[in-house]
């Protein structure tokens, strides 16, 4: 503990001319990681912030579910805003685990991504707006989607069984 001490003293005593100095003996990995850091944690913040507010907004939903009379429209903002909570919630699993692994693994942005798609399809035939040929696009981009998450799944597995 007293070595702690001496070099946090030691530092302090620096010139800011020596600190500087310092500061561009980084090496360009180290400043890039920790900016990315930095910017994913205020994306993080960002993210979490959207999820309590959309918590919040769901309860109001549902109180408004009990007082308006016109309660499929309510029910069509509270599954437009339940969808687009778990797609904030993959998206925050993928800032999480990048701080853990310093990696973003593909399978959660995956994940997102199909959410996102099936959540766009479900209010366009809710309120009854998708025409035949949207429907073959996004069930076209639905198949691609789940492709892209069955490979990079089938990929994680047969790299972790590869021997070191």
């Amino acid at each position: 503990m007293g070595n702690r001490t001496v070099s946090f003293v030691h530092a302090a005593q620096r010139s800011p001319v020596q600190n500087v100095a310092n500061i561009l003996q980084l090496k360009p990995r180290v400043i890039f990681d920790k900016t990315i850091t930095i910017v994913f944690g205020v994306i993080l913040g960002f993210i979490t912030l959207a999820m309590i507010l959309g918590v919040v907004q769901l309860f109001y939903n549902l109180l408004e579910i009990f007082i308006k009379p016109d309660a499929a429209a309510q029910y069509h903002k509270m599954i437009s805003h339940i969808l687009t909570l778990f797609i904030l919630v993959e998206l925050s699993r993928s800032l999480v685990e990048y701080f853990d692994t310093h990696m973003i693994k593909i399978t959660f942005i995956i994940d997102a991504s199909l959410i996102f798609v099936l959540r766009e399809i479900m209010i366009n035939l809710f309120e009854q707006k998708v025409g035949t040929g949207e429907i073959y696009a996004l069930s076209g981009l639905l198949l691609v989607i789940g492709i892209l998450r069955i490979g990079a799944v089938w990929a994680q597995v047969h790299v972790a069984k590869q021997p070191s």
